[in-house]
Formats: structure tokens, C-alpha cells, sequence
């Protein structure tokens, strides 16, 4: 199988996925999932008109006399005659015949009438003034974030019918890796298994880790018990004698459906589907590397398990230009200013100096000379950077 172009890789791992089974999950529990349904106000918000202020309910013109008080905890009150007034504290039901809400500093209060200028309507805020019973809010699809949860108390939700976050597991190999401590002679600080949880957070999904031999059978064992959504093999996707990865698929009668990508770095990724459906990415050894395939084809997994589109990737200058490969993309570490993006060297596979003070991958097209022009790939993968 050829290696595939960027784009084409990316998209053929969108559509490799299936969206998670919706679920119904208590306010608590939804933050950062996704949407199944559309939210839809099963009421007027707010349901009777309220103050927007301190200060007094009133009916009519001025002066008005006082004849009580409406507290946010009181239930609604009589109602107003002309020339009558209530004190209110902001959020109180306003009693039926109020015409407007005086505020507390406009407000003249002698004995027990209460002097001021104000205009009807003013500072109430109308039932139904944040929507409508039936009201569509929220398109299926939006990301749960926490004002969505707070949208959805004020509506009165408790619960919210939501595709669950992913669950994705990281095979980490290597005999030579180590887990503290600096690399040696023989030996490699483990860079890729430090960096993955958090990138797996945040693209929504609830991560999990393990460490691995270069061994087949111990990879086929891996690949067969684990019970995440989607798996990925970091250190065994290349064809080198501790590369075993495609054996171990072959040998579990897994489907490879991309079998490298023409990009550097990140040139020997793949993804391979299970004979259950699970998806299966492998990830280049080198950390640089490891982390442009996960942002090429786990993010676009990722965001398809979550019944999500595959991002349009914005544009950008490039002012001084980027040197392009005749046949691959390039991915390179890039900051990003008000004139466009600068690249900032250290860009190699297996580096991530340049990548760790980057705002964002620029991604140049194969083509004979330099791009002035480039798309971002964030390196967050949950930014709104990524649009919907």
C-alpha cells in the first residue's frame, strides 16, 4: 500500500470511525462531551418577569408609597396599584402591575414614600426574555463547555443526552525506553509516554497508558484485551527488526486502511481496524513524529468517535516563506504573529524543543519551491482554533 497524501490520510481516518452510542449523563458528568441531541428549552427562561435591579417595583408616576418588600425567596406578591411601590432585590418576581423597576440609586426614599424618574419597562426582565418553551439553544453536535452546563441548569436540565468522551489507551514500546532520569549510550528517556495523556485530555477523550516490550506476541496480547474506543501503538510502526506492529495486526486479522503517510515528519504512521470495529494508530517512535500523527490521524478519529466534523484548517502568511518538499508535506513548528507565521527551527523528528515554544504546526504542500502560504494545525487538539 502507497504511502497516502496528508489530506487523503486525514480524511480516510474521519471516516474510518463510527460516533459513541449517545448517552444520558448528569450535568456534572457531561462537561466537555458533546451534544446528541439539540438542547431545546422545555420552558420560558426567565418563566415570570423579574427584577434586573435593587430598588423598588413601581406602578405608575411618582412619588409612589411603599408597601412592602419582594425578596428573591418570596413567592409572587400582590399586585400593585397606581402610586404604589414594593422594595425588590435583583431577581425577585416583580408583582403583577409593575411598570418599571427603580433603581436603588435613583431611588429618593422619605418616610414612606419613595421619589425618582424612570421609564416604563425599565430594568425588568421580561418572562420568556432568554427564550421560548420549544426553543431550539444549542445544535446537536456542540461541545458541552462549562456555560453549556450553565445554560442547561437555567433551563432547569438535570441531565443532558450527550456522545460520552472516547476512551483511548496508548501502547508505549521500547525495550530501550526509561522512565526517569536522562538518556544514555544505550538507553532513551521515554518522551511519548509523558506527552500522550494529556494530548488524549485534550481532544475529549479519557486517557490511559501502558509500557511494553519489543515483543510480537506480547503486542497481539495487548491489542486483543484492550477495551478502549481507540488504541495507539507508539515505537512499532516502522519496518525495522522491533517494528511489530503490522505483524501483530496481521496476525489478529486486522484491516489496514493507511499504511503510511507522505508527510515529514511522521512519515510511518498507520491505522488499521480491528475485526470488532476498534481503530488502531501507529504512532512513529520518534517524539516529534509520534505527535504529528497523532494531531494527522488520532485527531480525526477522535473528533469523528465524537459525532464531530473534521475541521477546515485556517490559513496563514507565511512572509518569509517555507521551504517545500517536492512530495510530502511538511509539518513545522511555527509562531504565530499578526503578520502571519515564523517557523522556529528545531524541527526534527525526533525533537521536541521547537514544538514546546510553538503556537501551531504550519502545514506546507508538496510543491517545487516555497510556500508563502500555510495551514495551522493546533497543537491543542480540543481548541476552538479547530472550528466545528
Amino acid at each position: 500500500m502507497a504511502a497516502m497524501s496528508w489530506d487523503a490520510a486525514r480524511e480516510s481516518a474521519h471516516a474510518a470511525a463510527t460516533p459513541l452510542k449517545p448517552r444520558s449523563l448528569p450535568l456534572a458528568d457531561a462537561g466537555g462531551t458533546v451534544l446528541a441531541t439539540p438542547l431545546v428549552a422545555p420552558a420560558a427562561v426567565p418563566p415570570v418577569d423579574r427584577a434586573a435591579m435593587d430598588g423598588y417595583a413601581v406602578r405608575g408616576d411618582g412619588p409612589w408609597r411603599v408597601i412592602g418588600s419582594v425578596f428573591a425567596t418570596s413567592e409572587l406578591s400582590g399586585p400593585l396599584s397606581d402610586g404604589e411601590a414594593k422594595a425588590i432585590v435583583t431577581g425577585a418576581a416583580v408583582p403583577p402591575g409593575t411598570t418599571a423597576v427603580l433603581r436603588d440609586e435613583d431611588a429618593t426614599l422619605t418616610a414612606d414614600l419613595v421619589l425618582g424618574t424612570v421609564q416604563p419597562g425599565a430594568h425588568i426582565r421580561r418572562a420568556g426574555e432568554e427564550c421560548q418553551a420549544g426553543e431550539v439553544l444549542l445544535r446537536a453536535r456542540t461541545v458541552i463547555e462549562p456555560t453549556v452546563l450553565g445554560l442547561a441548569a437555567a433551563l432547569g436540565l438535570d441531565r443532558l443526552t450527550v456522545i460520552p468522551h472516547p476512551r483511548v489507551h496508548a501502547l508505549i514500546t521500547g525495550d530501550e525506553l526509561i522512565h526517569r532520569g536522562p538518556s544514555t549510550s544505550g538507553q532513551v528517556r521515554d518522551a511519548i509516554g509523558p506527552m500522550l495523556p494529556g494530548l488524549i485530555a485534550q481532544a475529549g477523550c479519557v486517557p490511559s497508558i501502558s509500557h511494553l516490550p519489543d515483543n510480537r506476541d506480547a503486542l497481539i496480547e495487548a491489542l486483543n484485551s484492550a477495551t478502549a474506543d481507540l488504541v495507539l501503538v507508539s515505537g512499532s510502526s516502522a519496518s525495522g527488526p522491533a517494528d511489530h506492529l503490522r505483524g501483530a495486526l496481521a496476525a489478529v486479522g486486522a484491516e489496514l486502511l493507511v499504511d503510511g503517510v507522505a508527510c515529514r515528519p511522521g512519515h510511518p504512521q498507520a491505522l488499521a481496524r480491528l475485526g470488532d470495529g476498534r481503530l488502531v494508530i501507529g504512532l512513529p517512535g520518534n517524539p516529534l513524529a509520534a505527535l504529528t500523527a497523532f494531531l494527522t490521524l488520532g485527531t480525526a478519529v477522535i473528533q469523528r468517535l465524537r459525532g464531530l466534523q473534521l475541521p477546515v484548517l485556517p490559513p496563514a502568511a507565511v512572509p518569509g516563506g517555507i521551504a517545500c518538499h517536492p512530495h510530502n508535506t511538511r509539518l513545522v513548528p511555527v509562531r504565530v504573529g499578526p503578520q502571519g507565521v515564523v517557523p522556529i527551527g528545531h524541527g526534527g523528528s525526533a525533537m521536541l524543543r521547537g514544538v514546546a515554544a510553538a503556537d501551531a504546526l504550519a502545514v506546507i504542500d508538496p510543491g517545487p519551491s516555497e510556500a508563502i502560504a500555510a495551514r495551522l494545525l493546533p497543537l491543542d487538539p480540543g481548541a476552538r482554533f479547530w472550528g466545528s
